[in-house]
């Protein structure tokens, strides 16, 4: 794609392509792959399914990342975690999907990160001495995944005035110095999962949000659509479930066993200027740590809890006060002024599918969670429905082959191994390109190569310009690009997953009537010149199969 062009042919998900393409599928041709969820992994393994030739439906009872994946800590993980607790597999594993989403799949959303271990009189001499041999494992690993250095500096140590130089809301008194690492970090985990989804779609995959799959068995799915309640089959002769903490309701034997992670979000001012993220060490733990994630948007994450969620999985997970008080007391720790409860201005939580493998009558006998695998597993049903479960956000690309490997072994499906890896998703391009769009920074690592038609729609109309809540950078601009691209429906799709305006409640109340005046205007029409980018020549990708 030229940096001025439009989305390319095919990539643009809309209303009126949801609404065209679920009329084709439900009671239609047989698909040779069902996916359930679009959360990373699901909508990973629709481009997975379609990149190689095979035809493809994908459904989610809601928008795409309503799931886990809009609620992780922004992070593409190198597996150093993994490494302490003798999980090379996965370490390794992790690392090497870093590196690819970094240098090849996805350089536009996925940047270096640099952050801050603080030496304080808290952090021992020892514990010191150990988290920076893992440091310096990291390193290794990175190595061994073959990622540049160019793209993740080395880490090093930091003399006291340099660590409060990149992070200088932290207590002088008694500080020793700092520990600099660098990781992989996320612009936004929910434009991962769209542009995933548009790159499907850009390949045939047909992407269906707001139809809930109510029964699965190994030859398709009953469903329903949600905005008009009519039911009907999809028939398919390979059915992936990658609905996470849900997957275990849709299909008999899959025990998950959810981890709740909570975030609180800031405003930048209480914390100040910060160049870096911080490592805060959870006192009496060797290998956790709360972080501290500056987003660039006059926001600051802090997180996160690693707890065992019981009982009925709800849609929104609540944030519970005891989460909130560890993490400020956590916090605190460190900071020279400590943050108060009051200044917490939004909080979310999401939860970790994380596969249950003890005993069914032994249910005293599971570890805590945060010491539960990440590896992920790919389970098949007595029915021949293939499950896949457990992982992580970093290594979904990897859990979405497998999945479709597990498909096309199962059903002899006709299709050759996994492109993906070296598969640029929709708005990537090596950092030079990048640098050369005429775009403003901030819109080029949201949009990639499509920033400056983004930028355009701006230009033609000064209105679409404005910001959609003072303080905050977002503009009418965007939401009418994801309206008309990016698969948006209404006001919620837009403030809580392809914006984050809506972490914050008082943000999401005051840019509300802003929001639904502009899916008045542009939600159901697409373009009012009458070109939605979704028009398909016959026989092209975009035309579908089946």
């Amino acid at each position: 794609m030229s940096p001025t062009s439009s989305p390319a042919a095919g990539a643009s998900l809309s209303a009126a392509r949801r609404s065209r393409e679920l009329t084709g599928t439900v009671g239609g041709p047989v698909v040779d792959v069902l996916v359930v969820g679009l959360g990373a992994t699901g909508a990973g393994a629709a481009l997975d399914a379609a990149a190689r030739g095979l035809s493809v439906a994908a459904v989610d009872a809601h928008d795409l990342a309503f799931g886990t994946s809009r609620w992780s800590s922004k992070l593409i993980h190198g597996g150093l975690r993994y490494l302490a607790s003798a999980q090379l597999d996965v370490a390794h594993e992790s690392a090497v999907e870093r590196g690819v989403l970094m240098e090849r799949t996805a350089p536009h959303l996925v940047r270096a990160q640099p952050f801050v271990l603080p030496l304080t009189p808290l952090v021992s001499r020892a514990q010191g001495a150990l988290a920076w041999a893992g440091f310096r494992a990291g390193d290794t690993l990175r190595l061994a995944a073959r990622t540049a250095r160019a793209t993740l500096p080395a880490p090093r140590r930091l003399s006291a005035v340099e660590t409060r130089h990149l992070a200088p809301a932290l207590r002088a008194d008694r500080l020793r110095g700092g520990l600099l690492s660098w990781d992989g970090r996320l612009t936004d985990d929910a434009r991962l999962v769209t542009a995933l989804a548009r790159t499907a779609a850009h390949r045939g995959a047909r992407i269906l949000t707001r139809v809930r799959a109510l029964e699965l068995t190994g030859s398709g799915a009953r469903v329903r659509d949600e905005l008009t309640g009519e039911e009907g089959l999809i028939r398919a002769r390979a059915v992936v479930n990658a609905s996470g903490v849900w997957a275990g309701g849709l299909v008999d034997g899959i025990r998950v066993r959810p981890s709740r992670g909570t975030h609180l979000v800031l405003r930048s001012e209480h914390l100040g200027p910060l160049p870096a993220g911080l490592h805060v060490p959870v006192p009496g733990e060797t290998n956790r740590f709360v972080l501290v994630l500056p987003q660039g948007d006059g926001r600051v994450y802090v997180g996160l809890t690693d707890e065992p969620v019981d009982g009925d999985v709800p849609d929104v997970p609540e944030v519970p006060e005891t989460d909130i008080g560890f993490l400020l007391d956590v916090l605190g720790s460190v900071l020279d002024v400590p943050v108060r409860r009051e200044d917490v201005v939004g909080a979310f939580a999401g939860l970790r599918p994380l596969l249950d493998t003890t005993p069914a009558d032994r249910p005293g006998a599971a570890p805590r969670t945060a010491d539960v695998s990440r590896r992920h597993a790919v389970l098949t049903s007595s029915e021949g429905v293939i499950t896949v479960v457990g992982g992580k956000l970093t290594t979904y690309r990897r859990m979405a082959e497998d999945a479709v490997d597990a498909a096309v072994a199962a059903r002899g499906l006709a299709a050759g191994p996994s492109p993906t890896a070296a598969l640029p998703l929709v708005g990537a391009a090596a950092p030079p390109a990048l640098s050369a769009l005429r775009a403003p920074r901030r819109l080029i690592r949201l949009y990639g190569t499509e920033a400056p038609a983004v930028r355009a729609l701006a230009t033609r109309d000064p209105l679409l310009a404005e910001r959609v809540l003072p303080g905050h950078p977002v503009t009418g601009a965007e939401l009418v690009w994801a309206l008309r691209h990016e698969g948006a429906l209404d006001e919620a799709d837009l403030l809580d997953r392809r914006t984050r305006i809506g972490l914050v409640p008082e943000d999401r109340a005051a840019a509300l009537s802003a929001v639904r005046a502009l899916v008045g205007e542009y939600g159901e029409h697409g373009d009012p010149s009458g070109a939605d980018g979704n028009a398909a020549a016959p026989g092209s990708a975009a035309a579908g199969h089946g």
